[in-house]
């Protein structure tokens, strides 16, 4: 089997070419990025190429499946740059695999697609996917999922699965992760569980989180596997700020949600990190979700815990970890001054 994977030099795409690795299903692998790694990933060749205006039939063109990743998070400042690769891009991408007749389309979706939802009970994949309308990522991943909709209606032969995740996290994705939503003044240092002082308590802030590597494998099962359709991805236990507060050992704080989103916007506005506000409606209103179909149909069972994958992460960030792709590069001094001279979250601090 040949995969094509847009995005295969991020977080996720990293991880799914390292469960591929062992797969004999998967023979080979074009890993489609728009910056080219040089260090050699297992069965990958690269290609570089960018959604949003390059051709990109002649890259899918003889593929048994093409898993789409490829996604802007910055430059945040820039709604039409990201519109044009998460939105307008998808859809460039969608169409080749159309035109070019490949059999299985495999799309990372998010939590994110989610519209408003309950907090004290998991609500399985037919919840509502129209995003929340403050964050530009939810609207485009709401957009993305209409698309689909309409795909899977239009082409019935093209077997199309939706993969919608929790929070990623990995060692080798602290550093892409501290610079696209904490910004350059972040110190590493102190960026250690036992280091974090409060947890704010706020009864909506409770979210799931999951390994990279657990989501590798579960992008591997979709692309192998007979299957169709959404699935949820998120690892056990669910994160709240009491179970945060232990796990850090820090002291919860009662705070309102207004004060915190005050607090946020007032630091994006004086560009002291590239995060906007709506990135907290997400983390308040998007449901906690119903893993179940993912674990009986797709056959997928994580190996970490949500702790695990926390830890991992913020343990990563203090040492400054990083990957051999261009996106999860280790972190360094020359980066965060490019990042401040970018404008934190005006360009794309690559």
């Amino acid at each position: 089997m040949h995969v094509v994977i847009f995005g295969a030099s991020g977080n996720a795409g990293t991880s799914l070419i390292r469960a591929a690795a062992t797969d004999p299903a998967t023979t080979s692998i074009t890993g489609v990025a728009r910056r080219l790694p040089t260090a050699p990933l297992p069965k990958t060749r690269w290609v570089a190429a960018d959604i949003s205006k390059d051709d990109l039939g002649p890259l899918v063109r003889g593929a048994d499946c093409v898993v789409h990743l490829a996604w802007l998070i910055q430059p945040a400042r820039d709604l039409a740059t990201l519109r044009a690769t998460n939105v307008d891009g998808s859809r460039r991408v969608f169409d080749a695999v159309v035109a070019e007749k490949v059999p299985a389309l495999v799309y990372a979706s998010s939590v994110g697609a989610y519209s408003l939802g309950p907090k004290d009970r998991p609500v399985d994949e037919s919840w509502p996917t129209e995003g929340v309308s403050t964050s530009f990522y939810a609207r485009h991943k709401a957009a993305t999922e209409r698309m689909l909709d309409a795909l899977e209606a239009e082409q019935p032969w093209l077997r199309i699965v939706r993969l919608r995740p929790g929070l990623i996290f990995k060692r080798g994705s602290a550093t892409e992760q501290r610079r696209l939503f904490a910004g350059p003044f972040v110190p590493s240092a102190l960026l250690r569980p036992q280091l974090i002082p409060m947890i704010p308590d706020i009864p909506r802030l409770r979210f799931q989180c999951v390994h990279s590597h657990d989501v590798g494998e579960a992008y591997r099962l979709a692309v192998t596997s007979d299957v169709r359709g959404p699935f949820n991805i998120a690892a056990d236990p669910i994160l709240d700020p009491p179970r945060l507060a232990e796990l850090f050992q820090a002291k919860l704080v009662s705070m309102e949600p207004a004060t915190l989103y005050a607090l946020w916007k007032a630091a994006y506005k004086l560009r002291l990190h590239p995060t906007p506000p709506g990135w907290l409606d997400l983390a308040f209103q998007t449901p906690v979700m119903d893993t179940r179909r993912a674990r009986s149909e797709l056959g997928w069972k994580p190996k970490h815990t949500s702790e695990e994958a926390l830890l991992e992460l913020i343990e990563g960030m203090h040492e400054g970890a990083g990957g051999d792709t261009p996106p999860l590069r280790e972190d360094d001094l020359r980066m965060r001054v490019r990042e401040v001279a970018n404008g934190v979250g005006r360009r794309n601090p690559y």
